[in-house]
């Protein structure tokens, strides 16, 4: 913990701006179903691979950042500009106090894996793990009762990135188990029923969010295109499609 360094060696895959990308055409997906296009599940369904690309990013930002506070001001900065915007999309209305837009789960989850690492930095004794411990408690109750999107789960899946970091099977092992029991055993919800090779089932919606590891076991570590106009550009993407789907529905 503390290590500044990517722990993906291999350079062929998908970079940082990739991930990006992808992350933000399945977002976009997943609202223009709960906005313009309801009638087509298969876009919210696709859209469940957007959160655990952002909650790893989240995770590699926390790393290669030059400033972690910093780091934590912009997201504090979005989630307030996009408040608006997200209200307008999931309620019509300017003021919506029962659910918070997903600014706020990320931020959330970078303040958590910046205080694990700052509890464990140098020792992993008993004391600091169960504070560690008690500080992942604490934030997932927190974003549960302050309904952030996707709540305190949302939380636990930026921890899950951050204790399993890296490419090795057992790391990726970690991810795979981690992510199966937050959105098939925890999150649940909506089942869907599939035929497959001759045998019916349920699956849950939110367990699609697992296949976004493909694309995240992609990654390369390295960054792709770059700078403050690329950053700036993600991070307005947010509130501004928000806003254009908000008033699309509304008219």
């Amino acid at each position: 913990m503390g290590n500044k360094l990517s722990p993906v060696e291999n350079r062929a895959g998908i970079s940082s701006f990739g991930l990006h990308i992808l992350a933000m055409a399945f977002m976009l997906m997943d609202h223009m179903w709960a906005t313009v296009v309801p009638d087509n599940m298969w876009l919210t369904c696709v859209g469940r691979l957007a959160f655990p690309i952002f909650a790893f990013m989240i995770v590699e930002g926390y790393y290669h950042t030059g400033s972690v506070k910093k780091y934590m001001l912009r997201l504090l900065v979005f989630a307030l500009i996009s408040e608006v915007p997200f209200n307008l999309m999931v309620s019509g209305s300017v003021l919506y106090p029962f659910h918070q837009n997903v600014m706020w789960t990320l931020l959330l989850g970078l303040i958590t894996v910046y205080f694990i690492g700052k509890l464990t930095e140098g020792c992993l004794c008993a004391m600091r793990i169960l504070g560690a411990i008690m500080v992942v408690i604490a934030a997932f109750l927190l974003g549960s009762a302050l309904m952030l999107d996707y709540y305190g789960y949302g939380v636990l899946t930026v921890v899950t990135f951050y204790l399993f970091r890296g490419s090795r099977w057992y790391l990726r092992l970690g991810q795979l188990v981690g992510l199966w029991i937050i959105n098939f055993e925890m999150i649940g919800g909506l089942e869907i029923p599939v035929s497959l090779f001759g045998m019916s089932f349920d699956f849950p919606q939110q367990g699609f969010a697992v296949l976004a590891l493909i694309f995240i076991w992609m990654y390369n570590g390295t960054q792709g295109p770059h700078g403050k106009a690329v950053k700036y550009a993600f991070y307005t993407f947010y509130p501004l499609h928000m806003l254009i789907l908000a008033l699309i529905a509304l008219v």
